[in-house]
């Protein structure tokens, strides 16, 4: 939760207010440093993490991974037993550690289409079957993510990705277009993972169709080898910020990217940071992600190869004041009230509650 504040920990964090208890239990981490396998802890606000250490080089490994073998048993005899526990899951890969806990509701958040990442568990797919059978609520992240999982969960409630607008505000009022400068180096930027979503040929494409802008490509480079990266004299990687530092760094671009790649890990996505641009104030230029095309497709500039993202950077800073009208700036207002973190955890409260009290009438789990 430090590093990647995203929709798992803006959605936990908010229900955890109404909750006795709540962990939020993290994806394993090898620790070089560490002496023996042990689970650690951290209490913030409302939530306590959790996260195994393993002794092994610096990184992160997955909830299957053989190494974490006993976390499922580590993670139960630390919390003891409950007669009134939710589990709420974002990957199959976790199953086993869940029926450790022995739920009484599982919630299913599906976030991603994980199966189709780079390096997925071979078994990804049959647990992901499981949960979507077994789960008593499942949310979904995005409208193409619903289409694919619609013939085993007809019941699946859509909540795409949301905002806090009035974290962004302080970058809202902060014009980094810098009117009536005709010397100034302007700046595009992209804010988030680094990885096989992430259309590396365009960035340096990019980079050299705008040779007297900076390109700069914030984030942690995951699963993919930091050699691939392009490179070019305007293109830089400053590496990670947390959430609290990204109104900051939104205010220094001119242009908002989202450079994504279209391909199957991508199919699916309904990118979180498009929101947080809107909600900064900056001007997006997007790929066409099919969720972004049929959700923000009127309040964001659509391009797929580097010179239309160049020619799109170029017009906007150049008539970006003409067209924020008062029409488009009541409409993305109207878009981040909809998608207030806020309003979705209170929507998704509400199915919860309906959840907890149908299985408990009953008396089974889905």
């Amino acid at each position: 939760m430090e590093l990647l504040w995203q929709r798992p920990q803006h959605l936990i964090s908010r229900l955890a207010k109404a909750t006795r208890k709540t962990w939020f239990v993290e994806e394993p981490r090898l620790v070089a440093n560490a002496r023996h396998t042990q689970i650690r802890s951290k209490t913030e606000g409302p939530v306590t993490r959790l996260w195994l250490e393993i002794p092994g080089r610096d990184g992160h490994c997955g909830f299957g991974d053989e190494r974490a073998a006993e976390y499922a048993s580590l993670v139960a005899e630390y919390l003891g037993p409950s007669p009134d526990r939710t589990v709420w899951m974002y990957t199959p890969m976790a199953l086993p550690l869940a029926d450790a806990l022995d739920p009484d509701v599982i919630v299913y958040d599906v976030m991603d289409d994980l199966a189709s990442f780079a390096h997925a568990p071979v078994t990804l797919r049959d647990r992901q079957t499981e949960l979507l059978a077994r789960a008593d609520v499942v949310f979904t992240g995005g409208h193409s993510l619903q289409r694919t999982i619609t013939n085993r969960r007809k019941d699946a409630h859509c909540f795409p990705s949301g905002v806090e607008p009035e974290h962004f505000a302080t970058a809202r009022a902060q014009d980094g277009l810098n009117k009536g400068s005709d010397n100034v180096r302007r700046r595009a930027g992209y804010v988030g993972v680094i990885d096989e979503r992430i259309d590396l040929q365009l960035l340096g494409d990019l980079a050299a169709a705008l040779p007297d802008w900076d390109v700069e490509v914030v984030g942690p480079v995951l699963k993919i080898d930091s050699r691939s990266l392009p490179t070019a004299p305007n293109l830089t990687y400053p590496g990670s910020c947390t959430y609290d530092e990204l109104p900051s760094v939104l205010s220094r671009f001119d242009v908002a990217l989202m450079p994504f790649a279209l391909n199957e890990a991508t199919r699916s996505i309904s990118p979180t940071k498009t929101l947080e641009y809107l909600a900064a104030g900056r001007p997006i230029v997007s790929t066409s992600v099919p969720d972004v095309l049929a959700d923000y497709g009127d309040v964001v500039e659509i391009a797929d190869d580097a010179k239309h993202f160049a020619d799109a950077c170029r017009r906007i800073v150049t008539r970006y004041s003409a067209d924020v009208t008062a029409e488009r700036a009541r409409k993305i207002d109207r878009l981040l009230h909809w998608h207030h973190w806020d309003t979705i955890a209170a929507r998704m409260g509400v199915l919860l509650d309906d959840a907890y009290v149908a299985v408990h009438q009953t008396g089974v789990s889905a």
